[in-house]
């Protein structure tokens, strides 16, 4: 009998898999492992743990590719009313830490927003399944309000970040379901002429009696700051400062691996979770962020086209909406750092070190597995 090698002995798990999308997120896996490196400062605790939570990822995704679409489109309303009940435990008897109230103890300490990440455009996707066919303007309506009641309860906790996150998951499907331009247009629209308006006015609504009575005044600070940094510069435009700084000293071939400056005399704060691009953007250049930006556009395409060749409305919905919520982390992530948009701690996929993040997205590229796989075994 003929002897198997030993990657043969273990092909069973990545068989069946989209072995494109893998590979495209391996590669981002090592431009991972290669900046934190760096970005850690040689310390071995912290590449342990990032190891650790790669192999989880890793592990997450296999066991969701594994689970057949009809099984999650049975299980989104329960995924979903679980989500909700668990954050309003949060707010109702949650755990704080530095002032914020996101996780619960239910036997270990979680952070239910990061649940609403995934059982958000579950539950959407299947509502506008069962709806198919039939969709009307009253429909997007129940949407929005499934939609508002997760949103509103994570930004009361504050996290604005995943708020904001969870919000862009579930506006996905509903434009992806068919949600009307003529509608969307004029939003779009109108929250370009209030941006316009927040940076022509800036000088004056950031004046400190001026209150913003929608946001929190550490939001209205985050505001001000990335419209001008210089005004707490060592404070919360310090980071804006320094990773702007760090992306410009790079220029075009950067400084090469483990010889950034502003990382390693540690003036990039967070240099290892949120702000780890600065770190990449200071050692490895333009060119090094150019390939940084092809992976991801590479992992965003692949997302789209396993998702528009699923072979039900409800997996077209899903794969689309985890697409795109790929491209807003890397979007307000990269826009963060370069100083384009304000901090609003959300990682960069697959780069930044984290634990939770790393199992969302592990979940969600399992989810997109599980539609190709899917998809096969139809077409065979």
């Amino acid at each position: 009998m003929e002897k198997r090698s030993l990657i043969h002995k273990f092909d069973f798990l990545w068989q069946g898999l989209d072995k494109t999308l893998g590979l495209i997120v391996l590669a981002l896996i090592i431009i991972s492992i290669i900046t934190f490196i760096s970005a850690s400062s040689g310390a071995q605790v912290r590449l342990i743990d990032q190891a650790r939570n790669l192999i989880l990822a890793y592990g997450v995704m296999l066991i969701v590719s594994r689970i057949p679409p009809k099984w999650l489109e049975k299980s989104a309303v329960w995924i979903y009313t679980i989500g909700i009940a668990l954050l309003l435990a949060v707010a109702a008897f949650g755990l704080i830490k530095k002032g914020a109230r996101r996780w619960v103890n239910v036997g270990i300490v979680i952070q239910p927003s990061e649940i609403m990440k995934i059982a958000m455009p579950l539950m959407l996707a299947w509502y506008f399944q069962k709806r198919e066919g039939v969709i009307k303007n009253i429909d997007y309506g129940v949407a929005a309000l499934l939609l508002i009641l997760p949103v509103a309860l994570i930004a009361r906790q504050p996290d604005l970040g995943t708020s904001l996150l969870v919000m862009a998951a579930g506006l996905y499907v509903i434009i992806l379901a068919g949600f009307p331009w003529k509608f969307i247009i004029p939003v779009v629209g109108f929250g370009v002429f209030c941006i316009l308006l927040i940076i022509i006015f800036g000088g004056y609504i950031c004046e400190p009696q001026v209150v913003w009575y929608v946001l929190h005044d550490y939001q209205k600070h985050r505001i001000c700051t990335l419209l001008d940094p210089s005004t707490d510069p060592l404070g919360k435009g310090f980071h804006t400062i320094q990773s702007i700084i760090a992306i410009g000293s790079g220029g075009l071939f950067g400084k090469g691996w483990l010889n950034g400056t502003q990382a390693h005399l540690e003036f990039i704060p967070e240099k290892h979770t949120d702000f780890i691009f600065a770190v990449f953007s200071e050692e490895f250049g333009l060119l090094g962020n150019l390939v940084l930006l092809g992976l991801f556009t590479a992992l965003i395409q692949r997302g789209f086209a396993i998702s528009s060749s699923a072979p039900t409305l409800f997996t077209r919905l899903l794969g689309g909406s985890i697409t795109m919520i790929f491209f807003t982390y890397a979007f307000v992530n990269m826009g963060m750092v370069s100083g384009l948009l304000p901090v609003v701690g959300v990682p960069l996929p697959f780069i930044s070190y984290g634990g939770t993040a790393l199992v969302t997205l592990g979940i969600g590229v399992g989810i997109l597995m599980s539609i190709y796989r899917y998809r096969r075994l139809v077409q065979s």
